[in-house]
């Protein structure tokens, strides 16, 4: 396994979220069990595996969604609880869910700052029309105009309003379930780039993702869960050999099949030559 060195360690600093035995039952089904995790300022974390790892759940308690039944959470150094999705947030916790939550009916500033607008008895539109150029311009997000309706954006483009929203209230950490689902390869780069944005803000970052090539292009560490545990904390540059045996359980499956028989193959090639 190769497993990443410890960045706080490294950067004198203390993770801004902490995860310490958390566990979450719903009746007799155990989601997840004694799940440990750490997220530091200006990291993305990874979260993968299978269909019911427990990656979801595991957002959902964060998210406030989900209270976990043991364990605890540290955020910022201190225990805290995470009793709704209003305390997450107001503790720096964001989260853009795979559904987006857009209203396809509005434009950009409106989604932008949809709950949270400014003097909302008489609305300031110009001030929030000058925040939001301001920030799609610092997160040089491709958005055509920000009173653009959200029904005429492409994929990728209404990802970008969705993170950006996010990013409205200054939370420290914002989480992504599965941001380039069903994206082209070029909307795909554009909310990767956009994630190394974000990171390069001094936020951390926790992305859920089936696609191995994303998570190497922006992770610091990919974290797999199987069965709702932890089994395991690579780095990017771990094989998908080591990856895939680690969210299925199995050493011998399709991947390392085709990695021994190329490795025959080679061997054959060069005996041979």
């Amino acid at each position: 396994m190769s497993k990443q060195p410890d960045l706080g360690a490294v950067n004198g600093s203390q993770p801004i979220l902490q995860l310490r035995k958390v566990s979450k039952h719903f009746g007799a089904v155990s989601a997840l069990t004694d799940i440990d995790l750490e997220v530091h300022a200006g990291e993305v974390v990874a979260l993968v595996g299978d269909n019911g790892a427990g990656k979801s759940t595991l957002i959902k308690v964060l998210a406030g969604v989900h209270q976990p039944s043991s364990g605890s959470i540290e955020f910022a150094g201190r225990e805290v609880t995470l009793d709704s999705p209003g305390k997450a947030l107001e503790l720096g916790i964001a989260t853009v869910f795979q559904d987006l939550a857009l209203c396809e009916n509005l434009d950009v500033v409106a989604n932008l700052f949809l709950g949270h607008e400014l003097s909302p008895w008489q609305l300031d539109e110009v001030a929030m029309e000058v925040r939001a150029w301001t920030l799609l311009q610092e997160l040089a997000a491709r958005i055509p105009s920000v009173r653009e309706p959200i029904a005429s954006l492409s994929g990728g483009q209404r990802q970008t309003v969705a993170i950006a929203r996010s990013l409205l209230l200054n939370p420290k950490i914002v989480m992504l379930d599965e941001p380039t689902a069903a994206l082209g390869v070029a909307q795909t780069a554009e909310v990767l780039n956009l994630i190394e944005r974000v990171r390069a803000r001094g936020l951390g970052v926790i992305i859920i993702s089936h696609n191995m090539e994303d998570v190497r292009a922006v992770a610091d560490r990919i974290v797999v869960l199987r069965l709702g545990r932890n089994t395991g904390v690579f780095t990017p540059e771990a094989s998908n050999q080591e990856l895939v045996a680690a969210i299925t359980g199995a050493t011998e499956n399709a991947v390392s099949r085709r990695i021994q028989r190329k490795a025959q193959s080679v061997q054959s090639e060069v005996h041979s030559s």
